[in-house]
């Protein structure tokens, strides 16, 4: 892998606590140490983005204005916290909607990629369902990591992988459809890039 400069994030799950199908921004609650993380990223020249389904918008069950209320004040909140987003994408379309953008069709990295000049071999995906490491592996991106919170424990037995031994562990032999690395949580899963990056040399860009 080249050095990574870019990250992006699923939503629920990884930073924020599923709230299923969460439309009120009162009730954003970050997953513990999320923030923290993601600073620690931020600090290190890395940029942050997300890329999250919202198919609650497509089923009725809330609507785009109440969805935008949430992203805006879980991105003033990260913001506040040292960690800005640089950019976000979501889907709104229920699952039995023709689209190319519910992860994990890549049409929200092609339009960041777009937007932001990203990437792929810079960039690394992190989250905590099998649709977001299908999302980054399909994109061609540098790795997918499996958070272990929200539905990542879960879907971990499902790869028939173990749990870590430390903080996050990488995936080796790497079978297709797997991700590259598995992390406790979303603050493990930036000390993985970050350790990463110190072992590969200096940031180039």
């Amino acid at each position: 892998m080249q050095i990574i400069e870019n990250v992006i994030l699923d939503r629920d799950g990884t930073i924020i606590v599923d709230k299923h199908y969460l439309h009120d921004p009162a009730q954003i609650e970050f997953i513990p140490g999320a923030t923290d993380g993601l600073a620690r990223l931020h600090a290190a020249g890395i940029r942050l983005f997300v890329a999250t389904n919202q198919s609650g918008i497509g089923r009725g069950y809330f609507t785009q204005a109440d969805y935008l209320a949430v992203e805006r004040r879980m991105n003033g909140l990260l913001a506040s916290a040292g960690a800005p987003i640089t950019g976000t994408a979501f889907c709104p379309h229920a699952p039995d909607t023709a689209c190319d953008c519910r992860k994990p069709d890549i049409g929200m990295w092609k339009a960041l990629a777009a937007t932001h000049a990203l990437n792929p071999q810079r960039t690394v995906m992190i989250g905590d369902k099998a649709a977001d490491v299908r999302f980054g592996i399909d994109a061609g991106l540098a790795a997918s990591i499996l958070v272990l919170t929200g539905k990542g424990a879960g879907q971990l037995e499902k790869y028939g992988l173990s749990q870590p031994e430390g903080p996050w562990s990488e995936t080796a032999p790497l079978r297709p459809g797997l991700p590259h690395y598995v992390a406790r949580d979303l603050g493990a899963a930036c000390d993985c890039i970050l350790h990463y990056n110190a072992s590969s040399g200096t940031r180039t860009t």
